[in-house]
């Protein structure tokens, strides 16, 4: 059995950290500014839509969105197949 020593820890941080950020530096594969989750109110202004037909389309089963601390959220992908035929 191997011994684990502060500079085996330190070394594991630092590489992690290396990890981390370049997960995090990664480019995405949707447009630099795109969301992957967007609010209502982006939704709303995206699709030039009022808070009401918002609504309807969530009424509908048309989006899915997912609700945090009282909040809607839409996923980009979703919201585009709307008007894919």
């Amino acid at each position: 059995m191997e011994t684990i020593t502060k500079e085996d820890l330190e070394n594991l941080r630092f590489q992690l950290f290396s990890d981390l950020k370049k997960l995090l530096e990664k480019p995405t594969e949707n447009k630099p500014n795109e969301k992957e989750w967007m609010r209502s109110r982006d939704v709303k202004k995206m699709l030039s839509i009022s808070d009401a037909s918002l609504q309807n389309l969530r009424i509908r089963g048309l989006v899915h969105p997912v609700k945090i601390s009282g909040l809607y959220y839409y996923k980009s992908e979703e919201l585009k197949s709307l008007f894919k035929e």
